[in-house]
């Protein structure tokens, strides 16, 4: 059977069906709406193979529009909007069944040496990904046994997921929480040596976990739900070269919530606490 990481790279890998338009699958699944990073990863891609692949990408900014349905195809419409002798820029917009669902602007840069580097350090200090317990292992040690649906969710992951702090389950487990997260993350098997795939890869991942910085504060990650959440838009900055399948750290904080829409920011470290890349995002929370 396929693995899921696979799998991850079967769905990034978009059929060309003209010059600038490809066709993505959109698996079908148990969710309401198609998940955002899988829309933001193929649409990357599809930037990304219409330049000449010496340029990797260093920003993407990315609007969502519309849910996407499950198991419908998905499909990218690149507007080639700049080839200059640095920069390359392309605009992505993902249409399902005649509505237009998603938008990205990707910008390519060409590698080059900079006359300084600096960054700030990790914010703080966390344990080494394998002394901690996946998601899966949490959760069936607090429940005894994975719900049928989170079982058949936890084979299709193709990222192992450990959170630095515990999960909270209860009201009171969240009384004084600061709206803070972190998590290591790594795709569950190899994904290849194509850089495009594991930047895009990354690009999935980073909209798995980053609103959970908006709601710690106010329920408990894995209880019972009180909010429906959306992601409204989402913007990254690739910093230096990585692999999704090798450990990263991603610290995430929410500096703000107000009017319904919570702000996610994203650091993505690697095991020598290198800074790789940073992520902002903007999410819509409604009552359920």
């Amino acid at each position: 059977m396929t693995n899921p990481a696979e799998r991850l790279v079967d769905l990034l890998d978009l059929e060309q069906i003209e010059v600038n338009i490809f066709r993505g699958l959109s698996p079908q699944e148990s969710l309401q709406r198609v998940f955002g990073g899988q829309v933001a990863g193929q649409a990357l891609v599809a930037a990304g193979r219409t330049t000449d692949g010496d340029r990797p990408v260093h920003s993407l900014h990315a609007y969502f529009l519309r849910p996407g349905r499950p198991g419908v195809p998905i499909v990218y419409q690149v507007e080639r909007v700049r080839d200059g002798r640095s920069f390359t820029t392309r605009r992505v917009t993902a249409v399902q069944q005649g509505r237009t669902i998603f938008n990205l602007t990707a910008s390519f840069h060409k590698p080059e040496e900079g006359p300084f580097e600096h960054q700030l350090p990790p914010a703080r200090e966390v344990p080494a990904p394998e002394s901690l317990p996946t998601v899966t292992e949490e959760i069936r040690k607090h429940l005894g046994a994975l719900p049928e649906q989170l079982e058949r969710m936890a084979r299709r992951q193709p990222f192992d997921i450990r959170y630095v702090d515990r999960l909270r389950w209860n009201t009171e487990e969240i009384q004084g929480a600061e709206p803070r997260s972190a998590v290591w993350m790594r795709a569950v098997g190899p994904l290849g040596d194509d850089p495009l795939v594991h930047t895009c890869a990354l690009t999935y991942a980073s909209d798995m976990t980053l609103l959970d910085a908006v709601r710690i504060p106010v329920e408990p990650l894995w209880g019972p739900r009180n909010f429906d959440m959306a992601s409204l838009d989402h913007a990254m900055w690739f910093h230096r070269p990585f692999r999704a399948d090798e450990w990263f750290l991603y610290d995430q904080e929410s500096p703000v919530a107000t009017g319904g829409r919570g702000l996610a920011r994203g650091r993505i470290y690697d095991l020598q606490g290198r800074l790789l890349v940073s992520v902002v995002q903007e999410g819509l929370f409604r009552s359920l």
